[in-house]
């Protein structure tokens, strides 16, 4: 099995998207991006809670997307099958569906670290059009520092959210 890869580099924004590191300190960040998606909102929610579809499975566990899922249920799981295990990436705390979704956790590296986050995913539509923001705020301690990491995982869910976009546009993430 190879370890999760997390890569630890900025990713160009897409034209139509806002990206961008809210703060930044030793002890913490706070990462946010918006995007519009050309689709109604059920659409964008459908795909959005489907994380299979649209994961790059380069930044999994087990380098295949397909093994993952998300139970929407406050408490319920975002977890990746891995052979003869298992990962918990994160835990749902608020689920309002085609409105808002907030999990809590530290995903890949940071989950060896004392850290915590909360990764939010706000939804409002006008016209089919639906505007997705995410948020990452991420707070305790990491060798180093947090501040070191936020433009990192940023760019790796920025790239995320595109990949989303595109699947729910077009039916492929790439």
């Amino acid at each position: 099995m190879r370890p999760f890869v997390f890569v630890l580099s900025a990713v160009a924004v897409a034209v139509g998207a806002r990206a961008e590191v809210i703060d930044s300190q030793p002890g913490g960040f706070t990462v946010s991006r918006t995007l519009p998606v050309a689709a109604p909102v059920a659409k964008v929610w459908s795909v959005l809670t489907t994380p299979s579809a649209w994961w790059d499975p380069e930044h999994s566990y087990s380098h295949d997307a397909k093994n993952m899922t998300l139970d929407l249920r406050p408490g319920g799981l975002w977890i990746e099958k891995l052979p003869g295990g298992g990962v918990v990436h994160m835990t749902v705390v608020y689920s309002v569906p085609n409105r808002a979704l907030r999990l809590e956790g530290a995903l890949g590296p940071l989950q060896s670290m004392g850290v915590q986050g909360h990764l939010t995913f706000a939804l409002s539509e006008k016209d089919e059009i639906t505007t997705l923001t995410e948020t990452y705020d991420v707070g305790g301690h990491a060798p180093g520092g947090l501040d070191k990491l936020a433009a990192p995982v940023d760019g790796v869910l920025t790239q995320q959210m595109h990949r989303l976009k595109r699947v729910v546009e077009t039916g492929n993430p790439n």
